[in-house]
């Protein structure tokens, strides 16, 4: 198994994610940029976070890169940074929403995105080879630091939305960061837009006490119960390094990550038409939106870099994932919690509610799980190697894992690239049968363990 996996590398802190590895990790990126680079390098709350960096540290100094430390910032701030400096790539360390015990290691590209699985590929072979640039002692890189990363951040995301139609609204937003980077932004941001912000979780804390930093619908109970008792616009939760955002609407209830996905691409095709561009794993509303607008739909594997790479090769106006990870092409190319919101609170704007602009995407319903797998590449042969013998459905598709289409749904088998499980995605016009097409999934799995 490769390094390097969906987003990079992740594992539990101190027993996977080691400082042994993370100075491994920057020298071989070191020995990839050459001599005379420089790299940003930051982190998220996580109380392993500055064990990791400072281990980033020593090795990028050590195979000669100059360093400038951005420190606490959520990953969409320090790809922004790198994006518009003469930063030559940078180096996040984060396990994004995975449980408070993970941290990660994830490379950026010197134009923002995250690395390219070529480039990743190239930084891997290095570290397996262990054939380091070891800098002499008089080349070992520069050390400083930037405390203003965020604050260049939250400018840019207001350069980049209609910020006088969002304040003249006055909108009032509950905001739950749940003790991750996104408390160093969002709820700045909100207020610069004219937003009576109310927080819960916004306090930096890398133990995370209230909630782990996924934020899905079962832990955000008082978000919708605050949003309730206020009378707020609009609620916004976010992972832990805050490049994804999840919503629930003025009624306190929680708007599918699918819908959001297309209730934005709709939104943003009413303005400007181009190709949008989404994962296989994606709803088949973002087919219905895309058709509807008579624009092109691009599918893509799995994971915000292979969407924000076809993006930029089909010039598209819009992408994203449906996990609340979207990617607005006139900011930067990349999954952006904060510019979603803005983007959000822009689109409400006009005077339109969130639970009315829920409404308004085509109705599918989706059913997913995870199955634990010990033996992933074998379990996923087996399954490709089944459904084409079988001929099940009337589409296969291997972009990435298994997707088959039946007349009235679709399901997808993929494996996970950041835990030992494969995920299974299903999807009709009907709960009752995207459930039956789940656990069909489900089954496949069983049967060629």
């Amino acid at each position: 198994m490769g390094l390097f996996g969906t987003n990079g590398v992740r594992g539990i802190a101190n027993e996977e994610i080691t400082p042994e590895l993370a100075v491994d990790i920057a020298k071989s990126l070191g020995t990839y940029l050459g001599n005379n680079a420089t790299v940003a390098i930051g982190r998220d709350t996580r109380v392993s976070g500055n064990m990791i960096k400072y281990a980033a540290i020593s090795g990028s100094l050590s195979s000669g890169l100059s360093v400038i430390d951005v420190d606490m910032v959520p990953t969409p701030s320090i790809q922004y940074y790198i994006k518009n400096t003469r930063t030559d790539a940078g180096i996040i360390i984060t396990a994004s929403h995975n449980p408070r015990e993970y941290n990660g290691i994830k490379l950026i590209d010197g134009d923002g995105t995250e690395f390219s699985r070529e480039g990743e590929k190239e930084v891997e072979n290095i570290y397996y080879s262990k054939q380091y640039n070891n800098a002499g002692w008089e080349n070992t890189g520069n050390l400083q630091t930037d405390h203003n990363v965020n604050d260049y951040y939250i400018k840019g995301i207001i350069n980049s939305v209609d910020a006088e139609k969002i304040q003249k609204q006055n909108f009032k937003v509950v905001v739950d960061t749940g003790c991750g980077a996104g408390s160093l932004t969002l709820p700045f941001l909100l207020r610069k837009l004219g937003c009576e912000v109310i927080t819960i979780n916004a306090q930096i804390d890398g133990t995370f006490p209230w909630r782990n930093p996924e934020p899905t619908p079962d832990v955000l109970e008082e978000l919708s119960e605050i949003i309730r008792l206020s009378g707020a616009d609009m609620g916004v939760a976010q992972d832990g390094d805050a490049d994804r955002a999840v919503f629930t609407d003025e009624n306190g209830n929680f708007v599918d990550e699918e819908v959001l996905l297309s209730l934005v691409a709709k939104n943003i095709l009413n303005q400007k038409k181009g190709p949008i561009v989404t994962p296989v794993s994606s709803s088949q509303r973002m087919a219905d939106v895309a058709k509807e607008a008579g624009v092109e739909l691009i599918w893509t594997a799995v994971g915000s870099i292979n969407v924000a790479r076809k993006m930029m090769e089909m010039n598209a106006v819009f992408g994203g994932e449906g996990n609340g990870g979207l990617i607005f092409p006139e900011h930067q190319y990349c999954r952006d919690g904060a510019m979603s919101c803005a983007k959000l609170l822009e689109i409400m704007a006009s005077g339109t509610p969130l639970s009315k602009l829920a409404e308004d995407v085509p109705e599918y319903y989706n059913s997913k799980t995870k199955i634990p797998c010990n033996n992933l590449e074998h379990t996923m042969e087996c399954i490709k190697k089944k459904v084409h013998e079988d001929n099940v459905g009337i589409k296969i598709d291997t972009i990435d894992g298994v997707k088959v289409w039946f007349e009235d749904g679709w399901v997808l088998v993929r494996p996970s690239g950041t835990e030992p499980i494969i995920r299974v995605y299903a999807e009709s016009k009907t709960m009752s049968r995207a459930e039956k097409l789940m656990e069909n999934g489900a089954l496949w799995i069983k049967n060629c363990e």
